[in-house]
């Protein structure tokens, strides 16, 4: 059978200059999505990717068959209170979205429809719901819906009580916040063409007047309102990506004045809670780590400043959930979440312990203040997600909802564990790994290698109905916890940014030598990474610098192009940006970033079989990145392997929005891995 043409971009020079240095490219023209040759080229490549992979559509098919079995069809959440109703979603069999519901919290109650998303994407390729907010009064919900991908989002008003949409509607809002006299929602808006959030406005549902309250200038930072538990203060979040501030107001006073709690001071970063007399300041001043401080409402100048848990080299404090008897401190410790636990009354804390290896635990929604239980979540590599209640009281532990995978699935016909491999400037890098029993671990086995290292967000261990695909196959899979994530704390995240960027790309290259090499447990020659996003800058430069190493690479909306988009501060994000990568109209930092920008350093060399996927409408990482980036590897690389583009034309940065088109789209990649490798 004869192998279908790629298709081959036009070519249209341009050259960038700054610094003294030049760049080609070629492909600029590709950005004018206004240009009919634009989506002819990426309908050409959509209809090469599927040429190329005709063949795999029965494999596919039976994927999806496995993942689908894999999935409980007719599905609820576990209900959360508030207000005297039981709030939950539920999944119906061959339906692609939720049902939004409650019942009033008492023996049969009628259930209560509150959004029926599957009804509300009925003739649209795409939806995603973004705020889900309830009033107070419990009488009305503010929802806010993206219909294109685009993550942009539109407020509307329901009322609970008629069922009935009210004639308000906002275009660009990035989040909501009920005050008291459930007749007044804060929201906030972005700009139109950065997409930076930054204004706060004061919306009055009855007359639909809208009052501006603050616009921030500062073009890196973005701007977020919520309300406490406690249900007393209305907290205005102003951030950058290393520098923040919060304003409040008490949410009973929906006209008064926002105060600045702490102002804004370069490279401190805080988030506030709330609790009786006392603000709680989750603040990085003193170190990394972040330590605990409060201070009184009515005074919360710095000489006021009580210390409660002080910051830790060691351990990270992720987050701080506050109820009106007991506190929660969720920390990360050698690479693992721990939760503790503190009584207020006494003083006493003790933490929630775990026995796996390798997990992943997080709060669950805990609405209510006036509580003794505390939910959350775990689950492992080979276990699925369990939800628990903890009663903080008796410290005993009550499983409300164990995730079920029909077709079945035993976690002890697998393995996990987290190793630490040596890189290649003496530091320790963790690597969580999972198989199953029957799989050898002497070197024979296919490897598929994960990893994104960037915003100092941490990969944790989860499980995957999906990677069980994978696993039952003989795979190894592996998550790499690199430099620039947040694995190992902050710490490790400012490690990996920067001028120190290239730290990430060495931790990964080195994990994958040493998982495939002479005293591995995988087979080079069948070594798979894969990375999305920001980790799909890590397989552009992984594939740059070691295409020898890798056999496959997957790379999903990869932030591939970084120069020539961040030094465009029209595009959503680039500004704020500056404080991960670098600004590039800075001489120091261009160098920096030019050194391993993907795009840029494209050369004539062998390269490995790649798939690269985008959506047209993603607003994070613009879909003419990999179309140029794809462009200009067809005309470099000298080697036969297969280059695939495709490119969703009805999504955007997270792929299908249906949990069924979402399977579709992993049964593919699945798919055509398992075909390249040549495994059954």
């Amino acid at each position: 059978m004869s192998l279908p043409v790629p298709p081959v971009a036009s070519v249209h020079p341009k050259t960038h200059t700054l610094h003294g240095d030049r760049r080609n490219d070629p492909y600029f023209w590709l950005r004018n999505r206004r240009d009919p040759a634009v989506i002819d080229y990426l309908n050409a490549e959509n209809a090469y990717a599927q040429a190329y992979t005709a063949g795999q559509k029965a494999l596919e098919a039976q994927l999806f068959e496995e993942m689908k079995g894999r999935m409980p069809e007719d599905d609820q959440s576990v209900p959360f209170t508030l207000h005297g109703f039981r709030y939950y979603s539920r999944m119906e069999a061959g339906k692609q979205y939720p049902i939004m519901c409650r019942q009033q919290d008492q023996v049969d109650a009628p259930e209560e429809i509150l959004l029926d998303l599957n009804v509300m994407a009925a003739g649209k390729p795409f939806l995603s719901l973004g705020e889900f907010d309830i009033s107070p009064d419990s009488r009305w919900l503010a929802l806010t819906t993206d219909s294109k991908g685009f993550r942009q989002y539109d407020l509307q008003i329901k009322s609970l009580q008629t069922g009935k949409l009210l004639k308000v509607r906002r275009k660009r809002v990035t989040s909501v916040a009920w005050a008291l006299d459930n007749a007044t929602l804060f929201y906030t808006t972005e700009d139109a063409v950065t997409k930076r959030s930054n204004q706060l406005w004061r919306l009055d549902i009855h007359s639909g007047e809208d009052t501006l309250i603050h616009e921030e200038e500062d073009e890196r930072f973005g701007v977020d309102i919520h309300l406490t538990r406690s249900e007393a203060y209305l907290l205005y979040s102003i951030s950058s990506h290393t520098t923040s501030e919060v304003r409040y107001l008490a949410a009973s006073t929906p006209k008064g004045r926002f105060k600045t709690l702490a102002r804004r001071k370069q490279d401190v970063e805080y988030d506030v809670d709330h609790h009786g007399d006392h603000f709680y300041l989750r603040i990085n001043d003193t170190g990394p780590n972040f330590r605990l401080i409060r201070t009184p409402v009515t005074a919360t100048t710095r000489a006021h400043w009580e210390e409660v848990v002080p910051h830790h080299e060691d351990v990270c404090l992720e987050d701080v959930d506050l109820f009106r008897d007991f506190r929660v401190l969720l920390l990360r410790e050698q690479g693992q979440m721990q939760l503790d636990i503190t009584v207020l009354a006494s003083g006493d804390s003790h933490r929630i312990t775990l026995n796996e290896d390798c997990y992943a635990l997080f709060g669950e929604v805990n609405a209510e203040f006036d509580t003794h239980s505390y939910r959350f979540g775990y689950e492992s590599m080979t276990r699925p997600e369990t939800i628990y209640d903890y009663d903080v009281l008796t410290r005993t532990r009550t499983q409300l909802k164990q995730r079920q995978v029909p077709s079945g699935h035993d976690p002890e016909q697998y393995a996990c564990e987290r190793r630490w491999i040596v890189a290649r400037d003496g530091v320790q890098v963790p690597v969580s790994l999972v198989w199953h029993k029957d799989t050898p671990l002497d070197g024979s086995a296919p490897l598929w290698l994960d990893g994104y290292g960037a915003y100092g967000i941490a990969s944790d261990p989860y499980f995957s109905g999906v990677r069980l695909s994978l696993l039952d196959r003989g795979f190894i899979f592996a998550i790499a916890h690199i430099r620039g994530g947040g694995d190992l704390g902050e710490r490790w995240h400012k490690a990996g940014k920067m001028r120190h960027k290239m730290r990430t790309f060495h931790d990964f290259i080195g994990i994958a030598e040493a998982l495939t090499g002479p005293d591995g447990i995988a087979d080079r020659n069948k070594l798979v990474a894969e990375g999305g996003s920001a980790g799909g800058l890590l397989m552009g430069v992984v594939a740059n610098l070691r295409p020898d190493l890798f056999r496959i690479i997957l790379s999903h909306v990869p932030f591939v192009d970084m120069l020539t988009t961040m030094l465009d501060d029209k595009l959503p994000l680039t500004v704020g940006e500056y404080e991960e990568w670098g600004n590039p109209n800075l001489p120091a930092q261009y160098r920096w970033m030019r050194a391993y920008s993907p795009y840029d350093n494209l050369r004539a060399q062998p390269y490995p079989t790649m798939l690269v996927k985008t959506s047209l409408h993603d607003s994070q990482v613009m879909y003419w990145e990999p179309a140029k980036y794809v462009a200009k590897l067809r005309t470099l690389k000298t080697d036969q392997h297969p280059l695939l583009l495709v490119t969703n034309m009805d999504a955007g940065h997270g792929g299908a929005s249906g949990r069924y088109d979402r399977l579709k789209e992993a049964a593919f990649d699945i798919a055509f891995v398992l075909g390249e490798l040549g495994v059954e």
